[in-house]
């Protein structure tokens, strides 16, 4: 009877879902799912264990797509394709159709957010309002958390002709902004406008007074502690704790590079992630 007593519980505990983390990843502006691949992010979780599931895009007829069946022991992670050039609050909406794709394949698994440059802001966006799909962390890396001049900049040759008009020029704004078109530049306007500096009235001001929820934060910053950021988003303001709701509840880790990803970042999400889901900082 004792070991048809262990027989049937270790039949049960085969037939019980094993839970698995999911993390996805959010691309910033003027890029795509694709620039996680380009810059080894991808392959360097995959070493540590995080398969690639597959790229999430929003389907022309605003349906969710279809999620191919994982192996259910496996950490796993989606990338996903936002309309970049478009306002963030357009690039949250569709982020939010893609997670709650996500949420109703995996309703039980821990949710992991990572995004990049603008995508840290957009996925900022959906842990406030009550963590609709109960993100259990979020990190950002090189976000832009209280806005960049450089959307300044680029909204100047927008909104005036550089080859008249006093301003950094075409050709300067192409090298800032990876070499891409005048025509993209106009074409994002939206999102140029809402990542220019925090102030009053726009809308990182208003993000950065919500009340965010109680999960755990990272922010990625390039630099050092007293370096002053890359050449697109200055240190402060890739730095989490100093947006308002935030400050005191965020884990800020320095890395020495440019903006753009690199395979370092894949290392230092995994290490990140190896972590059990520890409680969020309190602020002191």
């Amino acid at each position: 009877m004792k070991k048809f007593s262990i027989l049937i519980g270790l039949l049960a505990a085969l037939v019980q879902p094993v839970r698995a983390d999911i993390l996805v990843l959010v691309h910033g502006y003027m890029a795509d799912a694709g620039t996680w691949d380009v810059s080894g992010v991808t392959q360097v979780l995959a070493a540590n264990g995080w398969q690639p599931a597959g790229v999430l895009t929003v389907t022309p007829e605003g349906g969710l797509p279809p999620l191919a069946a994982q192996p259910a022991a496996a950490n796993r992670s989606y990338s996903v394709n936002l309309p970049a050039a478009a306002p963030l609050q357009v690039q949250a909406t569709d982020l939010a159709w893609l997670l709650g794709a996500i949420r109703q394949r995996y309703p039980d698994e821990r949710l992991i957010v990572a995004g990049h440059s603008a995508g840290g802001v957009v996925a900022r966006m959906l842990v406030i309002g009550g963590n609709p799909f109960h993100i259990d962390t979020l990190v950002t890396i090189a976000s832009p958390n209280l806005g960049t001049p450089r959307s300044a900049q680029g909204l100047d040759v927008v909104d005036f002709n550089p080859f008249f008009c006093p301003g950094p020029g075409l050709e300067f704004l192409k090298s800032v902004f990876g070499g891409s078109e005048y025509d993209y530049l106009e074409h994002s306007r939206g999102a140029l406008v809402d990542l220019l500096p925090a102030e009053s009235g726009n809308i990182l001001a208003w993000l950065n007074q919500q009340p965010h929820a109680d999960i755990n934060y990272y922010a990625i910053v390039r630099g050092s502690p007293y370096a002053p950021g890359d050449s697109i988003v200055p240190a402060y303001s890739q730095d989490l704790n100093n947006v308002v709701a935030l400050r005191g509840r965020v884990h800020t880790l320095f890395t020495p590079a440019g903006h753009g990803l690199n395979p370092q970042d894949g290392q230092l999400l995994a290490s990140l992630l190896a972590q059990p889901s520890a409680p969020p900082v309190t602020a002191q």
